[in-house]
């Protein structure tokens, strides 16, 4: 069975070995059928993805080639189609996956389920995201690839990693792991784009740790990315939590968690 991989360089296993997948333009056309798998990929679509605004003169042909070469080279190496199949049909191209196959899917449906289950506590919630985040081996499909469907599904599940890791350090900080927790945010906030509620968590995790002058130095970093690159103030919500660090609020130490904590949606307050 074949295992197709995209959270990270776009990859293709077989029995855990690789899957060499040749050019540019096969890898493309792989990621956009699997990001909408099991739905209908229209031809015009496809084409865009290819050769955005230059096709070539006979762009339809061409890609029934590299629809050709593509199926033709999954099946060496899957001759049953125990995990994958290509549906031709009269306006594109369907490719139907089985369960398990694709690790977009299965993070996605991790984050869902951890997002359903109400109940869970912070402790499973937090090894279920980890788990769950272990699939990411870095930008979807290894950074720049294709056209308009690639880039909007790299969009999509670059928020859904970030929902992930907002939930899981909300859990983390739930249970008083804050010093666990530092350097691992602090990378993540000089690396990720601009996320003010990453940046909130790492104050908070900051300030329960002792360390005053590093959380409002974190916040005032963030101010200035802010500024600089948007010529935006920080969030009202990051603003709040800043002055209840110089404020010494309370509100900012972790509460003992309780059945009815556990049960909480994730919340939005300074807490984290």
């Amino acid at each position: 069975m074949l295992t197709y991989r995209i959270l990270g360089p776009i990859e293709v296993q077989a029995g855990g070995e690789p899957v060499e997948i040749n050019g540019t333009f096969q890898r493309t056309l792989l990621a956009a059928l699997l990001v909408n798998h099991d739905r209908l990929v229209l031809t015009d679509s496809l084409i865009g993805e290819l050769w955005e605004h230059n096709p070539p003169r006979n762009a339809e042909n061409a890609l029934q080639a590299h629809i050709s070469r593509l199926r033709r080279r999954l099946r060496s190496v899957d001759p049953d189609e125990k995990s994958a199949r290509f549906l031709s049909m009269p306006s594109g191209y369907r490719l139907c996956l089985n369960d398990d196959a694709f690790d977009a899917d299965v993070f996605t449906h991790a984050l869902l389920d951890v997002r359903a289950n109400t109940g869970l506590a912070p402790q499973d919630m937090i090894a279920r995201l980890r788990q769950a985040l272990t699939l990411w081996r870095g930008p979807t499909f290894g950074g720049n690839l294709g056209g308009f469907i690639c880039q909007a599904a790299a969009v999509r599940y670059k928020e859904y990693r970030a929902a992930a890791l907002e939930r899981l350090f909300d859990a983390e900080l739930k249970i008083g792991r804050h010093n666990e927790i530092i350097a691992e945010l602090s990378e993540l906030v000089e690396s990720e784009s601009l996320n003010e509620r990453l940046c909130q968590q790492l104050m908070v995790g900051l300030y329960r740790g002792g360390r005053q002058r590093d959380a409002l130095a974190a916040y005032q970093r963030m101010r200035n990315r802010l500024m600089d690159e948007l010529g935006v103030e920080p969030s009202p919500v990051l603003m709040k939590c800043q002055m209840a660090i110089l404020a010494h609020d309370p509100a900012l130490q972790p509460r003992p968690v309780t059945s009815a904590a556990r049960t909480e949606a994730r919340g939005e307050s300074i807490r984290g």
